[in-house]
């Protein structure tokens, strides 16, 4: 269903996509937080080396062992990483975490609208309909 006098489009794909795109990002968010505690653990515990599990994709993991944790491997975006200091990472992610949020926000704003849009329409579909019931 279209308002066609405005020319905008109010369907249920488009507050669908908006949705989608929120849930990634808070899954990025997510991903981001998980390799926080990651950094926090190892430097709980002192750990200048570590052996941990892969996801390889899939679920599939392989075994690996880091001889060095002093320096990490962190997505910045765009599909490249920077070798970055435990201390750099924290502070990236921090920063990555602050632009992500707002950006889920923005994205739930746009949802809220696109619902209040499609509301609106039906309920003067629905009171079109009565009026010419009587």
């Amino acid at each position: 269903m279209a308002a066609v006098s405005s020319g905008i489009d109010y369907t249920h794909p488009d507050l669908q996509q908006e949705l989608e795109v929120r849930d990634t990002v808070y899954n990025r968010i997510s991903e981001y937080l998980k390799l926080k505690t990651h950094i926090q653990t190892i430097r709980d515990n002192g750990l200048e080396e570590l052996d941990t599990k892969v996801d390889l994709g899939s679920n599939f993991y392989a075994k690996a062992h880091v001889p060095d944790t002093s320096h990490i491997y962190v997505n910045v975006g765009f599909g490249f990483h920077l070798q970055m200091t435990l201390a750099e990472a924290d502070s990236f992610i921090d920063e990555k975490v602050k632009h992500m949020e707002k950006l889920a926000d923005k994205h739930t704003e746009e949802a809220n609208s696109i619902r209040a849009k499609i509301k609106m329409v039906y309920g003067a579909l629905m009171q079109a309909m009565n009026l010419t019931d009587q």
